[in-house]
């Protein structure tokens, strides 16, 4: 006789299909274990909010050796984007400050590899990662051995990234954010309904204009278009703006908006020059959007311990989205199999070479 397949969590009841939709339930559509065990309950099957804590924790340490493939690959990557958001976590210590007895304030940070908009080869991806607060040894230590292009928003945490070193080399060449500037032009525009906003708004478009033009083209046929077509117009820009700071209020939000978009002005026509890079963090950004609307369901994080579950459940959950996969399926299939697979051959089951087993054994019959 055929011995039994591997559980996916040693001596548990928990099967590969149940744990897929509760991983997805509550990390994907967000909705929390509490509610998840009022479903079962009205189903006929009680299952303790803690079993279902101790499942989620259980599986995530199953999928651990998967998704440190995901993130060694994916960090390897010479352009990513970055960005973080804050959690609520639950802080037994009671000793938190300003957000409530009981409550302190988390960091989930992203990084994201997406060479769709120029056609690159690598598959896209996403890595996130839990820390008790917004320290820049946070992402120092995540990045630790990554190096290229980073584009980011202007944390001072992402800073000694960019230094030179004594050989005048850097670990990272910093791509800035066109939306943000963006932003800030429209958040004035919007309250006050400055002219000078509204133009600055327009010239930007110009650019997101020629951008839609280019999407899915190669970096090289990217790169050309921009240097024929951008490019003067971000040199105009640059010129406009310089001359508007000697006519507004040098303290207002306006000058501000102008001395951020041109105290890194290198940073921002990086895009320019090199075909690959995006002309703003928008990868980044689509990838927090997920723990937002998590954070109005769930609320908050309880432990640490469940930060960092989060973290890898979503790194996960996340990447197999972005490669067209149904989550639940993906991890009800990797589930079933991630035991009894040769540890050599783990990245069969990676998102972007991964075939479901029924697939394979069709093939094999």
């Amino acid at each position: 006789q055929e011995p039994a397949p591997s559980r996916p969590i040693p001596r548990s009841m928990a099967g590969p299909g149940l744990l897929a939709y509760i991983l997805t339930s509550k990390f994907d559509d967000h909705v929390p274990l509490y509610r998840q065990h009022e479903i079962f309950e009205r189903m006929g099957a009680d299952i303790p909010d803690t079993t279902l804590v101790d499942w989620c924790g259980a599986a995530m340490r199953t999928l651990t050796p998967l998704i440190e493939r995901i993130e060694a690959d994916i960090m390897a990557s010479d352009i990513l984007h970055a960005d973080d958001t804050p959690i609520r976590v639950l802080d037994r210590s009671a000793k938190s400050k300003g957000l409530g007895k009981g409550v302190k304030q988390g960091r989930i940070w992203t990084y994201v590899r997406d060479q769709r908009p120029w056609s690159g080869a690598a598959p896209p991806g996403t890595v996130y990662y839990f820390s008790p607060d917004r320290k820049g040894e946070h992402p120092r230590k995540h990045l630790k051995n990554s190096a290229g292009i980073l584009q980011a928003d202007a944390y001072t945490g992402f800073k000694a990234l960019y230094e030179t070193r004594a050989d005048g080399s850097a670990q990272f060449r910093e791509a800035a954010c066109w939306a943000h500037l963006r932003r800030d032009f429209h958040d004035i525009w919007t309250g006050t309904k400055s002219e000078i906003a509204k133009e600055a708004l327009d010239r930007i478009g110009q650019f997101y204009d020629i951008e839609r033009e280019i999407k899915g083209l190669s970096a090289d046929e990217r790169h050309a278009v921009r240097q024929q077509k951008t490019k003067p117009k971000a040199e105009a820009f640059h010129a406009w703006a310089e001359a508007q700071l000697t006519r507004i209020p040098g303290k207002g939000d306006l000058a501000k908006a102008f001395r951020y978009g041109l105290s890194r002005w290198l940073s921002f026509t990086l895009f320019l020059n090199d075909g690959r890079v995006a002309i703003d963090n928008n990868a980044a950004e689509r990838g927090m959007r997920p723990i937002g609307v998590g954070r109005r369901n769930w609320l908050f994080a309880g432990s640490d311990t469940g930060g960092e579950t989060l973290a890898r459940a979503m790194t996960i959950i996340e990447t197999a989205k972005m490669n067209a996969l149904d989550p639940q399926a993906y991890l009800a299939d990797v589930l079933s199999r991630i035991h009894d697979h040769k540890i050599n051959r783990l990245h069969e089951l990676l998102p972007w070479n991964w075939t479901p087993a029924s697939t394979v054994n069709c093939k094999a019959a």
